[in-house]
């Protein structure tokens, strides 16, 4: 990469000229919950940034996204948010599945300890937009810019030159494309974007009333009394807000349910005689979907617009904010010169993984909650009638499976655990992860209130108990209690190495750490 100035082109001049700075930003091209996050990460590392949004305004109607994911929320929080994120929200720990109205499934998810987050807080998208703005707003190295659409696209070995709408031009040394499903950045790559779409429609409302609930929890029906032969999902969100998502058949008419009454019927089926008040209604189609590549040269591409899966398991924007960290710690190592030139084409080799998989899991949930023929339709049916008995059959019962952070396990950036732990990791969806190079470290709370993931840095730390020597290396030494290296599996001379995103690169012994850490750094 040119080490010379970079002229950047910003908004033309009254007088028909262009405005440069030498500075050079990344352009980030959306300004929902990726694009935001994105941006303030950069400037978090002291990289700016220009975010480039088509739409005139924000528009703040509908929940949209809702679950937020505990590891999900430290990204938030590395971004300024995360604990309005989680005090704006509702918190639940308990789900019930209902096959027709006979209670089926209990769950119940573990509280945290004491400073850490919850495993799920419901916090609408336009609540999590919100907070993020007032945070770019404040940040000096954020230029947001609404009604920016781009139209064109050109890069080189210096950076890249979005084109648009209008006249004029923006120029950076890489772009993030978080432009959502019907992403204008994939377009004018050219890249494809395979994958299936479901026929089945489903209807989505948010509304107010008080339903009796003592706490609240995740409500799931197969094929209930209100909706036959399709699903309910029913969550709780802020400020006696509700969101019910109906599985509906592909022909089905938002207009004509709502002008007739059949949409209040609906509504009633679930709320029964309360009042309400219908603040947003919307039917969507899901898809499974994704780009083949998410690194193309200067351009990362992130969240919807790299790839789509359906919403039951909420894996879609708390993907998109794992994509857009990734993402940003490696484009600032990249300009800050401290990366090797193997590190940024680990953005794909690691979120490209992190997609199949949750592609896959999600995939294997839309089989369940939307079966394609008649084999299928037997054994979902089968699996609930045995679950209303048979406690073994509960298991098989698929209505999302919760969103989680991927491991890297195969990442060249990670230095392998032995093989005999590689053979024993657990792969399967929602299954505790052993803390092996390439997971995301576990978090413990430390005295003080204070826990670990507090002490990691903007680049690499190392993870050391009293007394283990450290020789010289590009990171922060942390001196960590007993009780962190026993969670670790340290052995007494070993160290962890963390990544800039939490993750665990190697965990090796002292004398190993400096090429560990040069490692993880894409040397």
């Amino acid at each position: 990469m040119s080490t010379a100035p970079f002229a950047v082109c910003t908004r033309p001049s009254t007088d028909g000229t262009v405005e440069c700075m030498s500075d050079a930003p990344v352009l980030i091209v959306g300004a929902g919950p990726v694009g935001l996050t994105g941006a303030v990460l950069l400037a978090r590392h002291g990289v700016p940034s220009v975010v480039l949004e088509a739409r005139p305004e924000r528009v703040q109607a509908g929940s949209r996204a809702i679950c937020v994911q505990r590891d999900v929320l430290d990204v938030l929080e590395r971004a300024g948010v995360g604990r309005a994120v989680a005090d704006a929200g509702v918190t639940w720990y308990s789900g019930r599945i209902f096959h027709g109205e006979r209670e089926v499934v209990a769950q119940t998810l573990p509280e945290p300890q004491p400073g850490l987050f919850p495993p799920f807080v419901n916090t609408p998208q336009n609540v999590v937009e919100r907070l993020l703005e007032a945070v770019v707003d404040a940040e000096p190295l954020i230029d947001l810019r609404y009604g920016s659409q781009v139209v064109s696209l050109a890069q080189d070995d210096d950076g890249v030159v979005l084109g648009l709408a209008g006249g004029g031009s923006v120029a950076g040394t890489h772009c993030i494309a978080a432009d959502g499903s019907r992403s204008t950045v994939r377009a004018l790559l050219g890249l494809p974007f395979e994958g299936m779409s479901f026929d089945d429609r489903f209807l989505i409302t948010d509304l107010r009333t008080k339903l009796d609930q003592p706490e609240p929890e995740r409500r799931f029906w197969f094929d209930p009394p209100f909706n036959p032969g399709r699903q309910v999902l029913l969550h709780p969100q802020p400020d006696s807000v509700w969101r019910i998502d109906w599985q509906v058949p592909r022909d089905f008419d938002l207009a004509a349910e709502t002008a007739d009454g059949r949409l209040d019927a609906r509504i009633r089926a679930v709320v029964g005689d309360a009042d309400y008040d219908l603040l947003w209604a919307s039917s969507y189609t899901f898809h499974q979907r994704r780009v083949p590549t998410m690194h193309v040269d200067r351009v990362l591409l992130a969240g919807d617009a790299a790839h789509l899966m359906s919403p039951f398991g909420a894996r879609g924007m708390n993907s998109g904010l794992a994509d857009v960290e990734n993402a940003a710690w490696k484009l600032a190592a990249t300009r800050q010169g401290w990366a090797g030139p193997a590190l940024l084409p680990t953005y794909d080799a690691e979120r490209g993984a992190a997609a199949e998989e949750n592609l896959r899991v999600t995939a294997t949930t839309m089989r369940f909650l939307v079966p394609a023929d008649d084999a299928q339709r037997a054994h979902r049916l089968a699996t609930l009638t045995a679950a209303r008995t048979d406690d073994s059959a509960k298991a098989a019962i698929d209505s999302g499976k919760f969103s989680e952070p991927f491991w890297y396990l195969d990442s060249p950036l990670t230095t392998p655990a032995p093989a005999d732990a590689l053979a024993a990791f657990p792969r399967g969806a929602n299954e505790p992860r052993p803390p092996l190079p390439g997971v995301l470290c576990p978090d413990v709370p430390l005295p003080g209130a204070a826990r670990l993931r507090d002490l990691f840095g903007l680049r690499f730390s190392v993870l050391a108990a009293a007394g283990v020597a450290v020789p010289p290396v590009e990171a922060t030494v942390v001196r960590v209690p007993d009780e962190v290296a026993t969670a670790l599996d340290l052995a007494h001379d070993q160290v962890a190495v963390v990544r800039p995103d939490g993750y665990l690169a190697a965990v090796v012994g002292a004398e190993e750490v400096g090429p560990a850490v040069a490692r993880a750094a894409g040397f």
